[in-house]
């Protein structure tokens, strides 16, 4: 057997750093697809660094760099412009991540780093053009009050965005009609649609506007496709279309297999893209043989998730349940993604076993 590559395990199970990662984040319940907004509780949480400690009442938002007119803001200066709110649905760049064999060592996601909330602030570009951004401005970077190391170099969490998507952002002091709880970003953080999870930085408190490509670490070297070499290629931008199930009947304990009385159910999920509205969603019930369409919810907002269901009349017996998505773009789940390095977008269609018997042979 070929060695797997640096930086990934074969045949092996959760290493003691990766359970580590695991204890401190969380993944949504898949029984929780069921809500359309997700409860903070349960929306799914990834924490680079720590959950930085921050007095609201001396907080300051600094907008600076390549700026004719620097601006400095409050909390209370920033709830005093016009608020806006929004459904708007994040998903890890990594989530997936651990069903790639071998498997990549970081956060072992399966599928359920994902979560739908109400954020609410203030719109980021009439802040942007007070401050005038020079002609020569091309990014805009956006650093956190959180501190760690990476690659042996210590750092505050720091991305970038080009100006023009830097323009739908939102400075999101909200979450479901409450202050942001600590560990999404108390008191603000960045929310911009369409995006995987690692651009909305949490704790912001400053913006900089530069005129060459930022060269951070989140950006150069944390959030990009590599080869299984590790040759670096593209960053990793906007969320691949998905479709998560609610998984139909009780779960066994330990495996999470699911059991299912026979007959009629309505299966019922969610699916998103950053690419576009969600246009089709399709269920298979013969692990990924054949897939018909599924009937399709109102939608619940441009930026977040689509719900969906299925009529299925279960018959006795071991059956895979899957749903994929297709987005406004035309682009559709695939049965299998290309191996890479650290395990991102990987949109694969997912895979639910399911035991369908009468109660008495559930057993």
């Amino acid at each position: 057997m070929e060695a797997a590559p640096a930086g990934t395990v074969a045949g092996q199970g959760i290493t003691q750093d990766e359970l580590r990662l695991a204890a401190r984040n969380h993944a949504l319940p898949l029984e929780a697809l069921r809500h359309p907004i997700t409860p903070p509780g349960l929306h799914y949480l990834l924490i680079h660094y720590d959950i930085p400690d921050v007095d609201p009442a001396t907080f300051r938002l600094e907008i600076g760099g390549a700026v004719e007119r620097p601006v400095s803001l409050s909390l209370d200066d920033l709830r005093g412009r016009e608020r806006i709110a929004e459904p708007i649905t994040f998903e890890c760049a990594g989530n997936g991540r651990a069903l790639l064999e071998p498997r990549p060592l970081s956060q072992p996601w399966l599928t359920e780093a994902v979560g739908t909330a109400e954020w609410a602030g203030a719109a980021l570009q009439p802040l942007l053009d007070e401050a005038g951004p020079s002609a020569s401005a091309v990014e805009v970077v956006f650093t956190a009050l959180d501190r760690g190391v990476e690659g042996d170099v210590p750092q505050w969490y720091e991305r970038s965005l080009p100006i023009a998507d830097a323009a739908g952002g939102l400075l999101a002091y909200e979450m479901n009609g409450g202050p942001l709880p600590p560990q999404h970003g108390f008191p603000l953080r960045l929310v911009v649609p369409g995006w995987y999870g690692m651009t909305n930085v949490k704790w912001l408190t400053r913006i900089t506007v530069v005129e060459e490509p930022f060269t951070g670490f989140q950006n150069a070297v944390g959030y990009r496709m590599y080869s299984p070499d590790g040759v670096p290629g593209e960053p990793v931008t906007r969320m691949a279309p998905r479709s998560l199930m609610a998984p139909p009947g009780v779960p066994e304990f330990f495996t999470r297999e699911r059991r299912l009385e026979p007959g009629p159910v309505t299966l019922t999920g969610r699916a998103w893209s950053g690419h576009g509205p969600i246009e089709l969603v399709e269920v298979s019930t013969d692990d990924g043989a054949s897939f018909a369409p599924a009937q399709l919810d109102e939608p619940l907002g441009p930026h977040a998730w689509r719900g969906w269901r299925f009529a299925w009349d279960a018959p006795a017996g071991e059956h895979v349940l899957s749903s994929r998505a297709t987005d406004a773009a035309g682009n559709t789940q695939p049965l299998d993604v290309p191996w890479n390095l650290k395990g991102y977008s990987n949109n694969a269609v997912e895979r639910i076993p399911v035991r369908v018997a009468n109660e008495a042979d559930l057993s």
